[in-house]
């Protein structure tokens, strides 16, 4: 029982982390789109004040020197998009440079919640034909069999017959 269950649970745990490339993957492509967009924005901003003899630092001054709240706030605005943009810039090149493992360490530390969450939402599971997939699906298959044994093991433990030795004599 404890073997099968081991593989059962081996099964799940490798097929749930067989996904973890696929959702990288469309992670990533989402995490470019956002980016593409951002720097779009970023360059036309830029554009703008360099047309006007400012600087981005300086354009955005202004807006928040300006009497008029709704100029304040899209200079606010614009310096939050300045900052998302070079944060989520930073995340692409990391997670475009890094290797298999390095994506799943690295994964929590430049994971954008609201990116993450939409691509979670429309998130196709895939079978993992690559290297990459079979690596996490084995990975997986190993650490549930490994802790489903162990575990099963462990509850069972207080119910086994312990087994006496029985010595013959001639």
């Amino acid at each position: 029982m404890r073997r099968a269950l081991g593989v059962l649970g081996g099964l799940c745990l490798g097929v749930a982390l067989s996904q973890f490339p696929e959702y990288a993957q469309q992670y990533t492509q989402r995490l470019g789109g956002a980016v593409d967009e951002l720097k779009v924005i970023t360059e036309e901003f830029d554009a703008s004040a360099l047309s006007g003899g400012l600087t981005r630092q300086q354009a955005l001054d202004r807006y928040v020197a300006s009497a008029d709240a709704f100029l304040k706030d899209r200079g606010v605005s614009m310096e939050r998009t300045f900052l998302r943009y070079g944060n989520l810039r930073s995340a692409l090149e990391e997670i475009q440079g890094a290797d298999a493992l390095e994506r799943l360490k690295s994964m929590p530390a430049y994971l954008d919640t609201e990116i993450g969450s939409r691509t979670l939402e429309n998130f196709k599971p895939a079978v993992p034909v690559t290297p990459e997939g079979f690596l996490y699906a084995g990975a997986g298959f190993l650490l549930g069999y490994v802790l489903i044994s162990g575990l099963v093991s462990l509850l069972t433990l207080p119910f086994r017959r312990r087994r006496t030795k029985i010595y013959h004599t001639r």
